[in-house]
C-alpha cells in the first residue's frame, strides 16, 4: 500500500472527480477526509475502507481552519491537501453580472488558496504536498466559462509560486484536466452516443474517468515524485484531435 499511514484531505470528494480521487487515495492505503457543502449520496469508499466526511464551506477562513486542525487532530499528521472543489454553469462573460462571475473566481482560486494556507502548518511538519486540479480551461480560450477558465489559470500560477515559497518542505503541483466521465456527464455530452461521440474527439478514444485523476494525483503525493515540485501534468488524454485532421481524412477519401 503505497501511501499506508498517510493521511489525505480531498476538497470537493462527494461525488464526480472528487470521489474517484478520494477513491484512489483509500486504494493507495491512506486515511482520506472529505469535504463539501454536501453530504454525499453514499460514503466515498474503496477496497472496504470509507472517507470521513466532513460539511465545510471554503469560503469560510475561520471554519477551514478549524477543519484542518480537526483532521490532523485526529489522525495525528496531514501529508497532503487535494484542492478538488470547484465548477462553474455555462454563462457567457457578457450576460452574467459581476457578482456572479466573482463567485467563480472565489471557489476556483481563492478557496483553494484559503484551503491551502490553513494546511499549510500541518503540511509542513511532515514534508507533505499540495495537488491542484486544474482544467485545461486556463490554458485555453474559454467561451461560456471565462471567469472559470482565468481562475483556473491563476491557480496554476499560484501552484507554481507555493512550490518556491514552500520549498523545501512542502511540494505543490497541478493536474490539468480534459474531460472526465462522471455522474453529471450527460448534462454536458447528451446520452451515451454524445458521450462516445465526444469521446472520440480524444486522441485515446475516451473521457478520462474519475479513476484516472485519482491515480495521477496518488503519484504528485506518493514518493515516486519526491522530486516533482511547481509541475503541471496533463491529465487529458493527448488533448483534443487538431481539425485538420479530420478536414485531411475527408479531403483523402473525396
Amino acid at each position: 500500500m503505497e501511501l499506508d499511514g498517510r493521511v489525505v484531505v480531498v476538497t470537493g470528494g462527494t461525488r464526480g472527480v472528487g470521489a474517484g480521487i478520494a477513491r484512489s487515495f483509500l486504494a493507495a492505503g491512506a486515511e482520506v477526509a472529505v469535504c463539501a457543502r454536501r453530504p454525499p449520496d453514499r460514503p466515498v469508499s474503496a477496497d472496504g475502507r470509507e472517507a470521513s466526511f466532513t460539511g465545510l464551506d471554503l469560503r469560510d477562513a475561520g471554519a477551514v481552519r478549524d477543519f484542518f486542525d480537526a483532521v490532523a487532530g485526529r489522525y495525528g499528521r496531514l501529508d497532503c491537501l487535494v484542492n478538488n472543489a470547484g465548477g462553474t454553469p455555462y454563462r457567457l462573460l457578457g450576460e452574467g453580472d459581476a457578482e456572479r462571475h466573482a463567485r467563480v473566481v472565489e471557489l476556483n482560486l481563492v478557496a483553494p488558496m484559503t484551503a491551502s494556507l490553513a494546511a499549510h502548518p500541518w503540511l509542513k511538519r511532515a514534508r507533505g504536498s499540495v495537488v491542484m486540479i486544474g482544467s485545461v480551461s486556463g490554458t485555453r480560450p474559454s467561451p461560456g466559462t471565462a471567469a472559470y477558465g482565468a481562475a483556473k489559470a491563476g491557480l496554476e500560477n499560484l501552484a507554481r509560486s507555493m512550490a518556491v515559497e514552500w520549498a523545501p518542505e512542502v511540494r505543490v503541483n497541478s493536474l490539468v484536466l480534459g474531460m472526465v466521465r462522471t455522474e453529471l456527464a450527460h448534462l454536458h455530452y447528451g446520452d451515451e452516443a454524445g458521450i462516445e461521440a465526444v469521446g472520440a474527439t480524444v486522441p485515446l478514444g475516451r473521457l478520462a474517468e474519475p479513476a484516472d485523476v485519482g491515480d495521477a494525483a496518488v503519484f504528485l503525493a506518493s514518493d515516486r515524485a519526491r522530486y516533482v515540485s511547481g509541475a503541471s501534468l496533463l491529465v487529458h488524454g493527448g488533448g483534443e484531435r487538431p481539425a485538420f485532421l479530420d478536414a485531411a481524412t475527408v479531403n483523402k477519401e473525396g
